[in-house]
């Protein structure tokens, strides 16, 4: 089939260093490039688990943080008067 598709122009540079990194003619790896998409279209999208940030426990050692120099003299160990 013969068709006339308009290309942006960072499409067609990705494509032009595909074409030359894979030695293809751009008939070639558009078709390529449409297969590979059309398959991904087609395939079910998969459910990702949500990701969970693990918890730790602080052993009830809270530092205060709203004065950073207390905070981090308690961090080094250090007495904070």
């Amino acid at each position: 089939m013969r068709t006339t598709l308009t290309i942006d122009d960072d499409v067609a540079a990705e494509l032009e260093r595909l074409q030359r990194e894979r030695d293809m003619t751009l008939k070639e790896l558009i078709n390529d490039a449409l297969r590979r998409g059309l398959r991904e279209i087609r395939s079910p999208l998969r459910r990702r688990e949500p990701f969970r940030t693990p918890t730790y426990s602080s052993g009830g050692a809270l530092i205060p943080l709203d004065n950073v120099a207390e905070a981090l003299a308690r961090a080094e160990g250090e007495d904070f008067k």
